[in-house]
């Protein structure tokens, strides 16, 4: 009698969770920084496994994705961070159609719409008394880079690893580079947007210029070392400079918090570049974006004006009118 042969058993349909897995392996693979990968394994082993891990890839459906979004927002997570989450998704959805897992990604279109335009998508924008509160009376240990920050829109991973070689006192240009990243280890800038060059209004030049005199060496040459001469630590900048000179100056909410983190400075420095009727081109040039939607997506709100736009459309029916 002829022996029977097993049956193969089928493959189990494949979930979000799988198409996680492979995600975070492909990023490992691409050699993506730790700061990055460590940001996408929260991403998924905190949002996105709990809640859509076991579906079934091929019953994803859009409508899932945008209640999964918006799941994320009543449990208290931030728009910034659900934003971040959801691009996560979508790159994980891409993952799994190239792996042929499943035919459409159902993420592309779901996404978060931008608040008000007076909201500014939540962004805290510091009023010029604050700014100007703060270039005054800021500790001497930071002054430097508070005030640097506040006129050239420099990320603070882009301050911590700034070095000399990077400031031009003579054609008076800060070159980026490179930056710090959580670790503290020196590294490109995330993107090619991230390499540019950044005039320095005076009291930059004249800030970096005598602080130069002052600043303790650095083996790696950096403007903003810690006191061994080492990159500073964003926690340190954080715990023990920032956070204490905002509540000295008074700088706080009715829970005693800053009104505002340390990246506003980065936000104050756009809104100044905007009010200056800069154009969003050359403001997405000198604030790193890698693109002009990104400029236009996180401050295109700081570029409308109600009183404009009125005056916009007087001038449209004089014109017309006069023909």
């Amino acid at each position: 009698m002829q022996q029977r042969r097993d049956c193969p058993m089928p493959t189990p349909p494949k979930t979000v969770a799988d198409a996680c897995q492979s995600w975070l392996k492909t990023c490992e693979r691409n050699e993506l920084e730790r700061a990055t990968l460590k940001a996408y394994r929260s991403h998924v082993t905190i949002h996105i496994e709990p809640r859509l891990g076991a579906v079934v890839l091929a019953v994803l459906s859009r409508s899932q994705v945008r209640d999964f979004m918006y799941d994320l927002l009543d449990a208290g997570v931030s728009r910034a961070q659900v934003k971040k989450v959801m691009v996560s998704l979508r790159s994980i959805l891409s993952e799994a159609m190239e792996r042929e897992w499943v035919e459409h990604n159902v993420a592309t279109d779901v996404k978060l719409k931008r608040q008000t335009r007076t909201a500014g998508d939540g962004k805290v924008i510091p009023t010029k008394d604050e700014i100007r509160l703060i270039i005054d009376k800021a500790p001497a240990s930071h002054r430097v880079m508070f005030i640097t920050a506040i006129f050239t829109g420099m990320r603070i991973s882009e301050l911590r690893g700034l070095s000399w070689a990077g400031v031009d006192f003579d054609r008076r240009m800060i070159r980026v580079t490179q930056r710090a990243d959580e670790f503290q280890q020196i590294g490109a800038p995330k993107s090619r947007a991230g390499r540019r060059e950044i005039p320095m209004a005076p009291m930059v030049h004249d800030a970096l210029l005598a602080w130069r005199d002052e600043v303790v060496e650095s083996k790696l040459d950096l403007v903003f070392p810690n006191s061994k001469g080492k990159v500073q630590s964003y926690s340190n900048i954080n715990n023990r400079v920032y956070r204490p000179m905002m509540r000295e100056l008074g700088l706080v909410d009715e829970a005693g918090l800053p009104r505002f983190g340390f990246h506003s400075l980065r936000h104050a420095a756009a809104s100044l570049f905007i009010e200056q009727g800069w154009n969003p081109k050359k403001i997405q040039t000198i604030i790193g974006h890698a693109s002009i939607t990104m400029t236009m997506d996180t401050y295109g709100h700081l570029f409308e004006s109600a009183d404009d736009d009125i005056a916009l459309f007087e001038k449209m029916e004089r014109d017309l009118m006069a023909a």
